[in-house]
């Protein structure tokens, strides 16, 4: 009957694989990253399988360990986007979780069905399908999306997942298979209880930082939207007294035209029109751009800083929500910054323009003297409250939504802020 128990196992590495490639996120395409697991693990798991026929469950239990779990984190590890607390916690969870329903059929089939792995592989053909329905039904969109949205705070969560998957794979096989020691069964027992209430912990945590960064996210939208509002509101305001203003324009361009005093009404007519984009604040043709600059040059006029504006692009159709969402927490996070300065260091340049296929904003302001940052890096807020630290990671994955990047850096005692977007989302928008 060892066959039973020799296909329950097979069946089981199978699932581990098919669970964990369910959670994780890999650096290549899913071609590649199917032909690069499929040859590595096929080569893990058909060694292993030769062991357990050779030396039997007990000697393969005890170095499973090196003989797969190991060599497929490195594997892994090196297919993985992510090489952090995130890759470390999903690779354990997807190990631990399928080792907790063989240890669990394990038991089961000593118990209630003699020791004949009839129950066991009965057990485990049906708890891996189970399990990985609940993993697409459930689990799989919102862990995609905290991995996304949460960047730290994984490694606790990593830690605690390998210290369980060491526990049970001690207590199951060491000094030998946890069946044939009838006296620490109890404990052996009680660990497999615990292990999904501390995940159900885990779990809750993580989604309550999920909502957590939903609704800040939510908020910091529904601000800018305010802004924009706010700002069309004031350019209608505007719009409404230059008409009032209009009258008296044209009684005396018509009082210089009728004297034939035709250079003066020339220059009348070059001060009206200056005044007009003054009150408008043309920026740009786009009037959702134009819009977010007339918030935010106001705010850095009050400060007093040095703003320079170039802006290089058309009416043509942008995708305003997002390059509104990249402009607002840009200038947003630089109004912060210069506000901490002295006031005459406080200066901040804008440059939007296209570079042969691509868009490209780059936004450089005056910031502290010891801030540092790689090229590639996130700078970390130091701001106090869980309102802030969003801005950048918001950027970036506005940008990443139009299949663009960002980049951010210091130099000559300035942050410079590089976001490129590729013009074929505009014409796909069109």
């Amino acid at each position: 009957m060892t066959i039973l128990r020799d296909l329950s196992m097979l069946w089981s590495l199978l699932h581990i694989l098919i669970l964990f490639m369910m959670l994780y996120r890999s650096r290549y395409t899913r071609k590649k990253t199917l032909l690069l697991t499929a040859f590595s693990m096929g080569f893990l798991i058909v060694l292993n399988m030769a062991g357990l026929v050779l030396y039997g469950a007990g000697i393969m239990g005890k170095v499973f360990i090196l003989t797969c779990t190991l060599p497929s984190l490195l594997v892994f590890w090196l297919i993985s986007r992510d090489r952090n607390g995130r890759f470390f916690f999903t690779f354990c969870l997807a190990d631990t979780v399928a080792l907790w329903i063989i240890s669990v059929t394990n038991v089961a089939d000593y118990y209630f069905g003699g020791g004949q792995y009839v129950l066991m592989l009965i057990g485990r053909l049906a708890l891996f399908p189970l399990l990985e329905w609940v993993a697409v039904r459930y689990i799989r969109k919102p862990y995609m999306e905290l991995q996304e949205a949460v960047p730290n705070g994984w490694g606790i969560f990593a830690g605690m997942t390998a210290l369980y998957y060491i526990l049970l794979a001690i207590m199951g096989n060491f000094p030998v298979i946890v069946t044939a020691r009838q006296q620490e069964l109890p404990a052996f027992l009680l660990v497999l209880v615990l292990m999904p209430m501390t995940y159900a912990i885990i779990f809750t945590s993580l989604y309550r930082q999920l909502q957590l960064y939903r609704r800040q996210q939510a908020e910091r939208i529904l601000q800018e939207q305010k802004n924009t509002l706010e700002t069309q509101l004031e350019s209608q305001q505007n719009i409404r007294r230059m008409k009032h203003d209009m009258k008296g324009h044209t009684v005396t361009l018509s009082g210089l035209l009728a004297s034939g005093q035709i250079k003066e009404a020339q220059t009348y007519l070059k001060g009206v029109e200056e005044e007009m984009d003054t009150l408008l604040g043309q920026y740009c043709s786009n009037p959702y751009i134009n819009a977010v600059f007339i918030h935010y040059v106001s705010k850095f006029e009050e400060l007093g800083a040095e703003c320079r504006i170039e802006i290089q692009v058309g009416e043509e159709t942008l995708p305003h929500m997002e390059l509104c969402q990249i402009l607002s927490n840009a200038l947003e996070n630089a109004h912060g910054v210069l506000r901490g300065l002295a006031a005459g260091k406080r200066e901040i340049s804008v440059r939007m323009k296209y570079n042969k296929a691509y868009l490209l904003i780059c936004i450089k302001n005056s910031c502290m003297e010891n801030l540092h940052v790689e090229r590639g890096t996130i700078p970390a807020t130091d701001k106090k409250g869980n309102d802030h630290g969003f801005g950048l990671p918001t950027i970036k994955e506005a940008a990443e939504r139009l299949g663009g990047d960002m980049t951010c850096y210091t130099e000559k005692g300035s942050f410079v802020l590089e976001v490129m977007i590729p013009s074929k989302v505009f014409q796909e928008r069109c």
